[in-house]
């Protein structure tokens, strides 16, 4: 009987659980959705146990359509929505609060006080990061602020605080791990990049106690095992946990400096390997941390937009265009272009490289002849035309020009959004046949972790590709078309 690694993609609006064989077959996949919380304009929150019953549901969902009793899994790997910031009772694993999404702009005010202080250049130079709402540190503070009694709670060790690799470890583990991995780590603003640890001097400018922080490790290696998980045997190793979008890149075999890939979930999100150095630009991209395999650090460059596939969701739910996001496609495309109408789909402010959280959506360009087609396919390009500010970005401060974009996420089973995307871009898009490649990523690294592989050749061999996109727009279409994006950017 073949192993089994269990993956959980753990994402912003449902948690997807996928079983796969050692050679990274697909064997069954489980999926649940759970609410999204908006109590004020701007401000995104998730109750912890609505995240925790998703994966659980979704394990339930897998292990159902597998249809076996007591399956040989010998491995669990984690990936998930980062900077999402949750903070519990160590005792009783009881939220303390809502957990604060990363879509969130409540903190706005704390980064620009920061900023104003002259802080924006340390927390860049050690965190690879920007001043912005989307991080964790902020977040963190602004919990330990609003909840009364919660510092003293700090302060006599009663609490936790993590993303949510670090809470859902502490919930498979019964209450024994309090772990976070480098990758999430390092999207806190409370981690030097360069030493791969809490900063003592980070903390103490967000005032976040560096006790309720949890341990940092690898992004292969056994954190603990499973104990009390509804469908799951006590003692499964949990061994393998990486950033949604660090796994991506995993998932995706962009192994050598210079190759990079493209999310497309709630936000796109894309990254360049930049190899055993951090990437510290300008601050119009970010510096992260890409994995840890063995001690040995691996940096990326990232460029986030915070709303995508998200944009798709605004046309089913907000404005009933369509009843499902795969009918936004056919819309748009029963039209031959938008007629000049640019949506930019800045609905929780703008991220890489503008990183304006003031910056709300805009739709500019409309007539007495525009349609819900031409906003459907407006809309399209906006996802894609965000990237384009990225991708150039990333091409001049890496001294590379990035000739194949790979893509991945639920969106990316667009045909149209992808022939744009190649289109506007001026590169080659390729998709691999599984677009699942965050939760594929959580599983090598699961299974590097538990000895199950004997090292990175065994995903790139595994790697398939599916579609290549080749740009057909003509140079001149191209600038008219980002001359007009360029206007709308300056006007959200």
């Amino acid at each position: 009987m073949s192993d089994y690694i269990l993956a959980i993609d753990q994402g912003t609006t449902g948690s997807t659980v996928l079983l796969l064989d050692k050679d990274l077959n697909l064997v069954s996949r489980g999926y649940r959705e759970f609410r999204q919380i908006y109590p004020k304009p701007g401000w995104v929150e998730h109750d912890p146990g609505d995240i925790w019953n998703s994966v659980t549901g979704a394990i339930a969902d897998a292990l159902k359509e597998w249809g076996m009793e007591n399956p040989p899994i010998k491995a669990i790997g984690i990936t998930n929505q980062r900077e999402t910031s949750i903070i519990w009772d160590r005792r009783t694993g009881r939220p303390m609060h809502n957990a604060i999404v990363w879509q969130c702009r409540r903190t706005a005010d704390i980064c620009q006080k920061l900023k104003d202080a002259g802080h924006e250049d340390l927390f860049r130079q050690k965190t690879g990061l920007v001043l912005d709402p989307y991080f964790s540190g902020t977040k963190y503070k602004w919990i330990l602020d609003q909840v009364t009694g919660l510092r003293e709670s700090a302060s006599a060790g009663k609490i936790a605080a993590g993303t949510v690799d670090s809470y859902l470890v502490y919930r498979l583990t019964g209450s024994q791990s309090h772990v976070t991995d480098v990758s999430n780590a390092s999207r806190t603003l409370l981690m030097d990049i360069h030493k791969g640890d809490w900063d003592p001097e980070l903390c103490s400018i967000l005032d976040v106690p560096q006790s309720i922080l949890p341990k940092i490790v690898g992004s292969a290696e056994v954190y603990g095992y499973t104990k009390g998980v509804p469908g799951l045997a006590d003692g499964i190793p949990v061994s393998g946990m990486a950033g949604d979008q660090q796994a991506a890149l995993f998932g995706q075999a962009c192994f050598t400096p210079g190759e990079a890939k493209c999310t497309y979930g709630t936000g796109a999100f894309m990254l360049m390997n930049t190899g055993d150095k951090p990437a510290i630009g300008s601050g119009g991209l970010l510096g992260t941390i890409a994995w840890n395999l063995d001690g040995t650090m691996q940096y990326a460059s990232e460029g986030s937009a915070f709303i995508a596939g998200a944009a798709v969701q605004w046309l089913r739910d907000s404005l009933g265009f369509i009843e499902s996001a795969s009918q936004v496609e056919a819309l748009a495309a029963s039209v031959p272009d938008s007629e000049g109408v640019i949506v930019v789909p800045a609905f929780v402010g703008l991220g890489a490289p503008h990183w304006r959280p003031e910056a709300r959506g805009i739709m500019t360009g409309l007539t007495r002849g525009t349609t819900r087609a031409h906003i459907a396919r407006a809309t399209l390009e906006g996802i894609a035309l965000q990237n384009v500010d990225i991708l150039k970005l990333m091409e001049k401060e890496s001294g590379r020009d990035i000739k194949a974009l790979k893509v991945d996420g639920g969106a990316c089973a667009n045909n149209l959004l992808m022939q744009m995307q190649a289109d506007f871009l001026g590169c080659t898009i390729v998709r691999p046949k599984l677009v699942e490649t965050t939760a594929l990523g959580a599983a090598f690294l699961a299974g590097l972790g538990a000895g199950l592989f004997s090292g990175v050749d065994d995903i790139r061999a595994s790697w398939q590709e599916d579609r290549v996109f080749e740009p057909k727009m003509k140079d001149a279409e191209r600038e008219e078309i980002l001359a007009r994006w360029r206007e709308a950017i300056n006007k959200a």
